[in-house]
């Protein structure tokens, strides 16, 4: 890695870690911030939940085009801004309609964020160094949700929506912040040609669906981010409460547990998966999430105590972060070695989608099931987990040596993030 990359790294960095523990502040407190302090009802607060997973559908085809044709820097300002606004605006809202609309604003930005900032991490970045980074980029993003988390936790005050106003506000800083450092950020291919991808505004939808290793692992996506994601607030946190009798602090601790276990295991876990074939990881990866699905059922259908059981959810949740921590630096890179010069944003943006989908409808299918159908719960997402690691030997199959494990060569094709002619055509 070149000193220019290393500096726009470190930069990036900093400007995710803030972005992090803007969010923070106000993730944990929406649904109580529209239900009761705004006192728009329940319906109206899932209805914001729901406008964040839509918005992120609508926008996120379109952007992995605008940040092939543009660059990822442009669109990151624009996606920034307008998370900004929305936040800022949703601080503000007293009415049904503006909250909405704002929720709209926010979960639009927040979505494109996520691919544009992936592509500038994959434009900071070599192959050997790609991994550390998206694993110190997970790292920062949880660190920084669980102290934004906490310190606004002791900033609210549920009968003074000026509390959440000023909660917003500091989100709103917080992504305005992001802004000035990311304008003044210095791409590396301005300066030099190294390991700098193409920009070319000739990718297509068509030419990523002809891609099977990745059009493989949208599906593998897909199944992990259903599986796991998008079950924590909705059908485990449900099935928690309603069969294991896990109280709203127990519940607390696992969801804390979670974070502390990628905070404090993400870099010794690096040091595991660098050298090792990113399709086993996953798949070992599936292992572990179906051990803790086991855990899970028996903290609701073991015949332990009540304190047994919530060690085993509590534990449930700490081998979710372990299998967290070994995916950052191994799914993120594997999209972007996938991608070919100039489409990374493309493929990003795919997998930005991919996620949204599985986000959406995690809720939908594991909630009524966590909270009423508690066996069938924990027996179906056990089965999801070993289908991970199924589609992962699959997908392993379907990746070239390198690509599978970076560490055996420094390779051009992996290094520029490009894909073999024999790989988009098998």
């Amino acid at each position: 890695m070149t000193r220019a990359m290393g500096a726009a790294m470190r930069r990036v960095h900093v400007g995710n870690a803030l972005s992090a523990f803007g969010l923070g502040f106000t993730v944990p407190y929406l649904y109580v911030y529209v239900a009761q302090v705004r006192d728009l009802g329940a319906v109206t607060a899932g209805l914001v939940l729901a406008v964040f997973a839509v918005a992120a559908l609508v926008v996120l085809p379109f952007a992995g085009r605008a940040i092939v044709r543009r660059g990822p820097l442009p669109v990151l300002l624009a996606a920034l801004v307008t998370a900004a606004i929305g936040a800022l605006s949703l601080g503000l809202a007293g009415s049904a309609t503006a909250v909405l609309l704002s929720a709209a604003a926010l979960g639009a930005g927040q979505a494109v964020m996520q691919p544009a900032l992936a592509t500038v991490i994959v434009d900071c970045s070599t192959a050997e160094t790609r991994s550390r980074a998206f694993a110190t980029q997970f790292f920062l993003q949880n660190l920084g949700l669980g102290v934004g988390g906490l310190i606004g936790g002791h900033l609210v005050d549920t009968t003074h929506a000026s509390s959440f106003t000023l909660l917003f506000s500091i989100e709103a800083a917080m992504f305005l912040l992001l802004v000035v450092i990311m304008a003044t950020l210095r791409m590396p291919w301005a300066t030099s040609g190294d390991g700098a991808p193409a920009r070319s505004a000739g990718g297509s939808w068509r030419q990523l669906l002809r891609n099977r290793a990745m059009v493989q692992l949208c599906v593998l996506g897909f199944v992990l981010f259903f599986a796991c994601y998008g079950q924590f607030e909705s059908g485990l946190s449900a099935y928690g409460v309603e069969a294991a009798g896990i109280s709203p602090s127990a519940l607390g601790t696992a969801l804390a547990a979670n974070t502390a276990v990628i905070v404090v295991a993400q870099f010794v876990v690096l040091r595991f998966v660098e050298r090792r074939r990113r399709s086993r990881v996953i798949a070992a990866v599936g292992l572990i999430w179906a051990v803790a699905w086991g855990v899970a059922g028996y903290a609701g259908l073991g015949d332990g105590s009540q304190a047994m059981a919530t060690a085993a959810f509590v534990s449930t949740y700490a081998l979710f972060g372990l299998g967290e921590a070994m995916l950052s630096p191994t799914v993120a890179p594997l999209v972007a070695d996938l991608a070919p010069a100039g489409m990374a944003g493309q493929y990003n943006s795919a997998f930005a989608l991919v996620k949204q989908l599985a986000l959406a409808v995690g809720p939908v299918v594991g909630g009524p099931m966590g909270a009423s159908l508690h066996l069938p719960y924990v027996v179906t997402f056990l089965l999801f987990s070993l289908g991970i690691s199924v589609l992962a030997v699959g997908l392993g199959r379907r990746l070239t040596p390198v690509q599978d494990q970076p560490s055996l060569e420094g390779s051009r094709v992996v290094a520029r993030g490009g894909v073999p002619a024999e790989s988009l055509a098998a």
